[in-house]
């Protein structure tokens, strides 16, 4: 039975380029699927990366009571205090969140764009960051530090440009990277300046270093247990898993809901096109039952060319994501935090597999009922052509 079903299976594969119209109906359709699944799967995969690669174990983020952004947070200068003062701390780096309106390259439009202000010790927290060009803002001047990604997609943030925030010109004295992580998409500046300019007499967020990695425990029962304190403290990798969440979900659904409409055409034109084959070939297939071979191996080669046409629909489409979208760099709004991220789509090989597979699971459904079909022909019929 093996043996029939290779000899059938590669005669009809040989073939193939006879019937080149409608096996296209089958590739293309399968790689129209895989293309959009590929597609919008890695945007959430490079979205998601962006934001949880920002963590590190020994790091955490203390935010006021009852807030989930840095947005929405602030901290007293009492509290601010107060925190230094905990043990169980490495190093702390008080900071201020706020957005700053810039044009996007492409468009020209208006987005918002994370403003960072810091103190020197943000720096020896964050060890992944290094300068690519320029240098390091001075403190007491207004200059500004601009990530990589923020570079890439908005204008106005070369090396020795001004931007005007609230009236007063900062200039860009450097561009910095961190191993692709959220921090690329902002601008950094000093802090005290920065409350001044956004006219804020508090900060937002503290970011700290734990002594002992993992160890958050103890410190979480300090600020507890303190009431100058009304504060929540949270690991770095839970903060970001939390702010990726939501947007990576609602693309994930779109895509499966999208991707499910097009499996659905690219079934129904697999099922056409592999029944307008058999059509074709009915006095070849009674003919090979006449001969001696059985139901099954013709079944089976039926199915063997179903699923080789998907294969080659599903890893076309999946590699022409992967050349013209891996690593392509844009951006998007984080709602949690209503400013935009710049990151880089991310074709994992996880996403290749997954893709590869359903490829095959659509090629065997679309040849399922038209080899079903073939075993209920008669010979007789068949060499009838009927």
């Amino acid at each position: 039975m093996l043996r029939h079903t290779f000899a059938i299976s590669a005669m009809n594969l040989r073939n193939i380029p006879r019937r080149l119209g409608t096996s296209l109906v089958v590739v293309i359709g399968i790689a129209g699927v895989v293309a959009v699944l590929v597609g919008l799967l890695s945007m959430a995969a490079g979205f998601r990366a962006a934001l949880t690669t920002s963590a590190a174990a020994d790091r955490g983020i203390v935010l006021g009571h009852g807030s989930h952004n840095e947005m929405n947070s602030w901290l007293s200068n009492e509290e601010v205090n107060v925190l230094a003062g905990l043990e169980g701390f490495d190093a702390v780096s008080p900071e201020l969140y706020t957005v700053i309106d810039l044009a996007r390259r492409d468009t020209g439009e208006t987005a918002y764009v994370v403003g960072r202000g810091i103190s020197p010790a943000a720096f020896a927290l964050r060890p992944e960051l290094h300068i690519t060009t320029g240098r390091i803002p001075q403190p007491g001047r207004t200059e500004l530090l601009a990530g990589a990604a923020s570079v890439h997609q908005f204008e106005g943030l070369a090396v020795g440009e001004q931007i005007n925030l609230r009236g007063t010109p900062w200039m860009v004295v450097g561009h910095f990277e961190t191993g692709g992580t959220a921090n690329e998409s902002e601008l950094w500046m000093d802090l005290s300046l920065a409350k001044a300019t956004f006219r804020r007499d508090n900060i937002s967020t503290m970011r700290v270093q734990f002594s002992k990695p993992g160890d958050i425990s103890s410190i979480q029962e300090q600020i507890e247990r303190d009431p100058r304190l009304n504060l929540s403290l949270i690991e770095e990798a839970e903060f970001y898993a939390s702010q990726s969440e939501a947007r990576t979900v609602l693309i994930e659904t779109f895509t499966y809901f999208i991707a499910s409409i097009m499996a659905v055409g690219a079934i129904i034109a697999a099922l056409n096109s592999m029944y307008v084959a058999i059509s074709s070939r009915k006095v070849e297939i009674a003919t090979l039952r006449a001969l001696g071979f059985g139901k099954g191996p013709v079944v089976l080669s039926v199915m063997v060319e179903a699923v080789t046409l998907a294969l080659v629909g599903g890893v076309g489409g999946a590699a022409l994501v992967y050349v013209t979208l891996d690593g392509y760099t844009t951006s998007m709004l984080n709602a949690a935090s209503n400013s935009q991220v710049a990151f880089s789509f991310a074709v994992t090989p996880g996403l290749l597999v997954v893709s590869i597979l359903c490829a095959l699971v659509l090629g065997f459904i679309g040849g399922l009922l038209p080899a079903i079909q073939t075993s209920r022909d008669t010979i007789s019929s068949g060499l009838l052509g009927r």
